[in-house]
């Protein structure tokens, strides 16, 4: 089949290059000159697992091919993808503009029968409206199609390429038919392609990020109760986890969710509620917890130092908002650095992959450490906001003696108490040990 992505951010990307996997002709268009010079010469712009290896091979099969020419993508493609950005606007609304704009676009230029695909996360109803916008112009048949991603950046590529379930919103067998023909080799196993209303698909990505948000903030508020009254959280988290109806996923607390889609689709849900007189109050307490979760450590190492933090050292392993992503957006790391600098003191980092984006927001602020150990260099404290592979396993006896002081602050509870405790560290974690004033 021949497919347009338009738009090759994150998801477009992903899309574009495992829709190419299977044998489809795609064309990924993008109005950023450089960046779409630099795909055709075969450099992945994002960091994702396994991506390089698929965009490559796709690049030399002629079956992915990029441009800025959006008559191109327009007359190429049967089926049109929007993998457009939705910002969050300042009320926490998602911001259409991007969407409508290619839609009135699509309108002016089509000449022939088009699926064209919302791709992005969007609020219910984006499909009408961008029907209505082509509509407005179009002189051929189309029909517009919700068919939400439920990408885990770290693992995009394998749920693309075997996902638990694909949704497709339409009401239009045509459409229909030909959404199943391009997805059905991606479900060979069995897993479900789910038909739907346009609003339901729409809704659907929005739920189903929000209730993983609740689910992540109700075990990091049992952390902070844990700490109060003594009980462990790991404990807990076990004993839940066991419970089928709960499960083990999404059940780990730390210092707050971030990335791309929790913090912005929740605040989009919550808005949208209020759009049409209703309070998502869960999802208000949501976001308020989530927001004072993300530096619930910074008071614990102002009390270690005495609350004087003045030209105190702090190594910071870790600043993507998760493992196997070089994303920083909404990421707990940016809070608490930004809540150390300004308590004066200074901070050396590191990040397998996230450290050129961090250096683009903090500029020359932070000393980029060149590994995790330089990092520890002459430092005061350990700070960790990532759970990368690489830190759960330390030289434990180096990081003691390059530390000024054996003292951790783990925001993500990666190590053992106990074996902490017997390696002469002061370890501080979420919901399993009080810090102890020095």
């Amino acid at each position: 089949m021949k497919i347009t992505v338009i738009g090759t951010g994150y998801v477009g990307l992903v899309t574009g290059t495992c829709l190419a996997e299977t044998g489809n002709e795609v064309v990924c268009i993008d109005i950023d000159e450089e960046k779409v010079d630099k795909m055709r010469k075969g450099i992945v712009p994002i960091y994702e697992p396994h991506l390089d290896v698929l965009f490559d091979r796709n690049i030399k099969a002629n079956r992915l091919s990029f441009s800025t020419s959006f008559e191109e993508g327009l007359k190429h493609g049967e089926i049109l993808f929007l993998a457009l950005p939705t910002p969050e606007g300042e009320d926490g609304s998602a911001d259409l503009s991007y969407v409508l704009k290619v839609a009135h676009d699509i309108g002016k230029n089509i000449e022939s029968y088009k699926v064209i695909v919302d791709k992005s996360t969007v609020p219910v109803g984006t499909a009408d409206k961008v029907r209505e916008v082509i509509a407005a112009h179009a002189k051929c048949d189309f029909d517009v199609v919700s068919n939400p991603e439920f990408l885990r950046e770290g693992f995009a590529v394998d749920d693309f390429l075997k996902p638990e379930r694909i949704v497709i919103g339409s009401s239009s067998k045509k459409a229909i038919q030909l959404m199943e023909k391009l997805y059905n080799p991606y479900v060979r196993s069995g897993n479900p392609i789910l038909i739907m209303d346009e609003k339901s698909a729409e809704l659907t990505k929005y739920a189903a990020n929000s209730f993983l948000a609740t689910k992540i903030t109700f075990m990091n508020e049992i952390a902070n109760y844990c700490e109060k009254v003594g009980a462990d959280v790991d404990k807990v988290r076990v004993g839940m986890g066991t419970d089928s109806r709960i499960g083990k996923r999404f059940l780990f607390p730390g210092i707050g969710y971030g990335g791309s889609c929790f913090p912005k689709d929740v605040k989009a849900l919550q808005k949208a509620g209020k759009d049409v007189s209703y309070t998502f109050e869960i999802l208000n307490s949501v976001i308020q917890v989530n927001s004072e979760q993300k530096t619930i450590l910074l008071p614990k190492i102002s009390t270690y130092f005495k609350e004087d933090l003045s030209n105190k050292t702090i190594a910071v392993w870790g600043l993507a908002f998760k493992p196997e992503t070089d994303d920083i957006r909404e990421a707990p790391s940016i809070d608490m650095m930004e809540g150390l600098l300004e308590k004066g003191a200074v901070l050396k980092v590191f990040d397998p992959e996230a450290m050129e984006n961090i250096e683009k927001r903090f500029g020359d602020v932070l000393y980029y450490a060149d590994s995790m150990y330089d990092a520890l260099e002459d430092a005061d404290a350990l700070l960790i906001c990532t759970e990368w592979s690489i830190f759960r396993t330390p030289n434990l006896t180096k990081v003691k003696e390059l530390l000024n002081h054996p003292v951790v602050f783990d925001g993500r509870n990666l190590y053992d108490i106990d074996e902490m405790d017997q390696e002469g560290f002061t370890y501080v974690s979420i919901g399993r040990k009080k810090v102890e004033k020095v």
